[in-house]
């Protein structure tokens, strides 16, 4: 039996500790709880034991999910996004994290714009340059962030990341790229961009991640236990 609760309260006090490291306030970090492949009574118990904000990797899975779970939740989709489910993104999710082409964007605009909805975006980044990973090049984010300035139903709210596996000061030069890159590009930004958020570090790496400046981590093994 997974305890949820428990490894919810472990997590806050890591969390809580890491932010006290490097002279911030645990509060300013958001803990989204990954429940992929996880069934919804699981999500009950983790807003139960209160968890507010849930990560989904799939639309299809999430819709299933988000329809059977009552209590009132933040929904972030964090898993790469085809544009033919923009759509159904945009009538699920209140976060997307995963843009990263104008195509797709545009696609979450128009949907947005359709449903009378303003959509909280994140621009993904490879910043290992892994070409099995999805995002977009760190020198392609600035033109990319200028282009989806025009798009008037998405907030861009940051950027965020999937760094390669690698030792811990590898690591952390990811995640310190990623807050340099964001914190530069905040000078030239359009309207709808605030680029307060930075979405990096997962159950493995988020504290050295909150270390570096994270503002959002994903966590599913260490609240759900193992897939």
């Amino acid at each position: 039996m997974i305890d949820i609760a428990g490894n919810w309260q472990r997590i806050l006090e890591r969390v809580a500790n890491a932010a006290q490291r490097a002279g911030r306030d645990p509060a300013s970090v958001c803990v989204v709880a990954v429940a992929k492949t996880k069934p919804a009574a699981m999500v009950e118990a983790a807003l139960a034991a209160g968890v507010h904000h849930i990560g989904e990797n799939y639309v299809q899975e999430a819709a299933a999910k988000i329809a059977a779970v009552s209590a009132p939740a933040t929904w972030h989709f964090i898993g790469h996004l085809q544009r033919n489910k923009a759509r159904k993104a945009v009538e699920l999710f209140q976060v997307v994290h995963t843009v990263d082409s104008l195509g797709l964007a545009q696609a979450l605009d128009r949907h947005a714009n359709e449903l009378q909805r303003r959509l909280r975006v994140l621009i993904e980044v490879n910043v290992g340059g892994e070409a099995n990973k999805s995002g977009v090049a760190p020198e392609a984010v600035e033109p990319l962030l200028t282009a989806v300035g025009s798009c008037g139903a998405l907030q861009i709210d940051g950027l965020m990341a999937i760094p390669p596996v690698a030792v811990e000061q590898e690591m952390r030069s990811y995640f310190r790229m990623l807050r340099q890159l964001r914190d530069r590009l905040r000078t030239t930004a359009p309207e709808n961009a605030r680029l307060d958020e930075l979405s990096m570090g997962m159950t493995d790496d988020f504290e050295i991640a909150i270390e570096e400046g994270a503002t959002m981590v994903r966590i599913g093994r260490a609240i759900f236990g193992p897939r």
